[in-house]
């Protein structure tokens, strides 16, 4: 049940794009076509969860064994860039045609806040601490949060997507086409996610 919570809340009530305002770059910038939209989500859920992992890690047998937790947002991010281009080293060899599938969007991730976002609140949500069984236990709704975070950044991008295909289509005034309609677009979808506060 409580793997179930950490789900909704991650996903509708506490949504990390549409509530916290992370990821804003890539969720106006990526969200010109769905397919394009599928694959940045697809590339951010796996990056994210791999980096959560590695985060947690690090943060309790690094940081905080040396007590050098102000060093947290620095190693978090030399973290994640070295995760990812490790990432895009391994797929370029085992599966080139994934890595094809991810191209541009691979790169992308790296300057993606949300994914530092969510290993800096997993930490702060002290999911991931505790010792032996406890701390397995923890170390799991951790990797959840942060699957759960990237499937509802992925859903707030592919609908932001689906609508701005629909606004090609619509006679929008001249002075609001492109971002401006893009913002006021984003801003209903916002409100729309708000009526999941109190879910949870």
């Amino acid at each position: 049940m409580e793997y179930i919570l950490i789900i909704i809340s991650a996903v509708f009530v506490n949504n990390v794009v549409l509530t916290q305002f992370l990821g804003i770059c890539p969720f106006l910038g990526v969200s010109n076509k769905v397919t394009t939209a599928f694959g940045m989500s697809g590339a951010v859920t796996f990056v994210m969860a791999i980096a959560t992992l590695v985060t947690c890690l690090v943060q309790r047998y690094l940081l905080e064994a040396f007590g050098i937790e102000f060093m947290q947002t620095i190693v978090f991010i030399l973290v994640i860039a070295a995760l990812v281009q490790m990432v895009e080293i391994v797929l370029k060899k085992v599966s080139p045609s994934l890595y094809q599938a991810l191209g541009i969007f691979l790169p992308l991730i790296t300057t993606n806040c949300c994914v530092l976002g969510v290993a800096i609140m997993v930490v702060s949500k002290e999911f991931s601490f505790g010792g032996g069984e406890a701390h397995m236990l923890n170390l799991a709704q951790s990797v959840v949060y942060a699957v759960a975070s990237a499937i509802g950044f992925g859903i707030a991008l592919v609908l932001f997507a689906g609508l701005r295909e629909q606004l090609e289509l619509a006679n929008v005034p001249k002075s609001f086409k492109g971002i401006p309609i893009a913002l006021i677009t984003a801003g209903i979808l916002a409100m729309a996610f708000m009526g999941f506060s109190g879910l949870v």
